[in-house]
């Protein structure tokens, strides 16, 4: 990064780590196969980026196998948290595991190249399996998605996180559907937060510099600045054209010039929602 120096304690909300696969098998369900990006290649990163915390949430590719994951919360010695993704076959002692290394919520994917919807009653089984834990709810959509789940978004009992600005295409422009749909979510729902992410997931052309991406990510947190986060989505699952992480680290000054509100977003959500010390 080069347009601003992140704060002490920032936080990269939304990053994986990928086996290495000889000692973290991948699932044999899996839709992908990425190639090993453990621990050590993310600290590194993590240096140059010039961060000290991250959120590490657990992707299809390892299943409910959050193994990889707790390895890496552990090797951070506080300054990691995780999102897990949990089965029926996880227990009360399961639960409590994972919370005592960190771990503050669950992620479900929406998304029709990653498997599609889950069943609901499972759905709601493990969320009220975890509310008891104070945990929030990831969920990750394709945008014209959002609308279809509003009641189940609005019968949720904890807090609720959006993945990627729910995968708004760029190209439809901010007054496409989904996107209202969701500024609507963030300005009146106090349990709706969303990550200002994945712009090179969401941009027209694919790569850089994604400024058909900047208004979106300015609505948002102008809606709710207290309930957004940001993360570099490294390494970048399924993408062709992999973005430069410093790049996607200097567009929060695009989306966030007010350096106060850039803290509180890059320190204060994250510390609040993952319990950080």
């Amino acid at each position: 990064p080069t347009r601003f120096a992140p704060p002490p304690l920032a936080c990269d909300a939304h990053c994986h780590v990928f086996g290495p696969s000889s000692k973290f098998p991948f699932s044999p369900r899996r839709t992908y196969s990425p190639p090993d990006s453990g621990i050590d290649d993310f600290e590194h990163l993590q240096e140059r980026l010039g961060l000290s915390r991250a959120v590490f949430v657990q992707a299809s590719c390892h299943g409910t196998d959050n193994a990889a994951m707790v390895d890496a919360i552990q090797r951070g010695q506080g300054r990691y948290a995780g999102v897990a993704m949990i089965d029926d076959t996880f227990n009360d002692d399961d639960l409590h595991y994972l919370h005592e290394n960190r771990v503050r919520g669950i992620r479900f994917n929406f998304v029709a190249h990653l498997g599609g919807a889950p069943d609901l009653e499972t759905f709601w089984r493990l969320v009220q399996r975890v509310e008891p834990f104070g945990w929030h709810i990831v969920l990750h959509f394709d945008a014209k998605d959002l609308p279809v789940y509003d009641q189940l978004l609005d019968q949720m009992p904890v807090p609720y996180l959006i993945d990627h600005m729910a995968r708004v295409p760029a190209v439809d422009g901010v007054d496409q559907q989904p996107f209202q749909h969701l500024l609507n979510l963030m300005r009146t729902d106090e349990r709706c937060w969303v990550k200002i992410s994945c712009a090179e997931r969401l941009t027209t052309g694919k790569t850089a510099p994604f400024d058909d991406v900047i208004p979106f990510a300015q609505a948002l947190v102008n809606a709710a600045p207290d309930r957004v986060l940001w993360g570099t989505d490294w390494p970048h699952p399924n993408m062709a054209i992999m973005p430069d992480e410093g790049a996607l680290l200097d567009l929060l000054a695009d989306y966030v010039p007010d350096e106060a509100t850039r803290n509180q977003i890059l320190v204060d959500n994250p510390q609040r929602l993952y319990d950080f010390d």
